[in-house]
């Protein structure tokens, strides 16, 4: 699938009260983070930084604000959504800390099941989505017993359609690992610019929300020699 690919559900009804007071379609995007105990110091202090600068950057586009909706989902020894489903408005990056295990099996599974609940919500109230982006960044691999099911899942779902499954590795990441979760390369973290990658992000969620319905947008190449990621 090209990157950044995007589709539109077309199924329309009556809405819900959220959902009449902004019936913009949806971009849905869940942020799978890891916040176990290797992540600790640095590399959880920019991660903080990058949402908040990812928060700006998404408020300070009328569009955007209206249709991205972002979710985050964390794991160490325990798998918690700080941030359910928000848009620009509702989102108040949290304040994350690094310690325990390494769950990202059980993070993702989360994380579909959640899209799946969302769709269906926007579904029941006539909201159109774009194509869902699961953005899952660590620095380590899973540790949590039957991840690879949830590495098959997260792939079938990619194929399918369902969502689009990006994979970034921080300093230390398994790739080998981490090329399981997704049909795409994982990219690596150029040192600790997260800042820059949600940037990137922000700017490409942009991207997607102007664009006409069922067409391919064209992404930015996060791996110029400017760019903040590599490919391994």
């Amino acid at each position: 699938m090209p990157f950044g690919e995007n589709i539109l559900n077309e199924e329309t009804g009556f809405g819900t009260n959220d959902f009449a007071e902004n019936p913009e379609p949806r971009v849905p995007c869940i942020l799978v983070l890891d916040v176990s105990s290797s992540m600790a110091g640095a590399p959880i202090q920019q991660l903080n930084d990058g949402l908040i600068c990812y928060k700006d950057e998404l408020s300070a586009d009328t569009l955007a604000s209206k249709r991205v909706e972002v979710s985050i989902i964390t794991f160490g020894s325990e798998v918690k959504t700080p941030v359910p489903f928000t848009t620009a408005d509702g989102f108040y990056p949290p304040v994350l800390e690094a310690n325990g295990m390494t769950y990202m099996g059980q993070a993702i599974n989360q994380a579909i099941d959640s899209l799946e609940v969302r769709k269906q919500e926007y579904k029941n109230a006539g909201i159109s989505y774009y194509r869902p982006w699961i953005f899952l960044i660590t620095d380590g691999a899973p540790n949590d017993p039957d991840w690879e099911a949830a590495a098959g899942r997260a792939v079938a779902g990619d194929k399918a359609k369902s969502f689009s499954m990006f994979c970034v590795g921080v300093e230390g990441a398994d790739f080998g690992t981490l090329q399981k979760f997704s049909p795409r390369e994982p990219l690596k973290l150029k040192g600790l610019r997260f800042r820059d990658l949600f940037l990137w992000l922000s700017s490409s969620q942009q991207s997607v929300s102007r664009s006409t319905p069922g067409d391919e947008v064209p992404l930015d190449n996060p791996t110029t020699p400017d760019g903040w990621a590599s490919i391994v």
